[in-house]
């Protein structure tokens, strides 16, 4: 099966040379991802609205690689303000309390002051049959 790519549509894996998802076999590795609304290049304010728009961001190009929120195996949390964190669990766990991740949370600079977290997620496709 060969390599896909998948996009969102983003002006910004143009101009970076990246894509939002890479599948390689049952694996979809989503990059980092922020809480930007693709359709309006938009970013909402604060972390609680961004990480629901990440999570829906990353949840489309899960599905566009026939995969789920529910194969998740392992997330990357990023947040320029650690205390902030707390915050998001309640989504967090509404979007991965199924699969249960391995998980790892830092603190550090993104690309933009507004962005308040950027979380990417390693999936691995269920077999389905036997």
């Amino acid at each position: 099966m060969p390599r896909q790519h998948i996009s969102s549509g983003s002006s910004f894996e143009a101009e970076i040379g990246y894509s939002r998802a890479v599948v390689d076999g049952d694996w979809i590795f989503v990059a980092g991802t922020t809480g930007y609304d693709y359709t309006t290049m938009q970013l909402a304010d604060g972390v609680v609205a961004q990480c629901r728009q990440a999570l829906a961001n990353i949840d489309r190009a899960l599905q566009q690689a026939q995969s789920s929120l529910r194969d998740v195996v392992r997330v990357t949390y990023i947040l320029p303000d650690a205390t902030e964190f707390r915050a998001c669990w309640p989504l967090l766990r509404a979007a991965f309390g199924e699969a249960r991740p391995a998980a790892t949370m830092f603190a550090a600079g993104l690309a933009d002051p507004a962005m308040r977290i950027e979380i990417e997620v390693t999936a691995r496709r269920q077999r389905t049959g036997a």
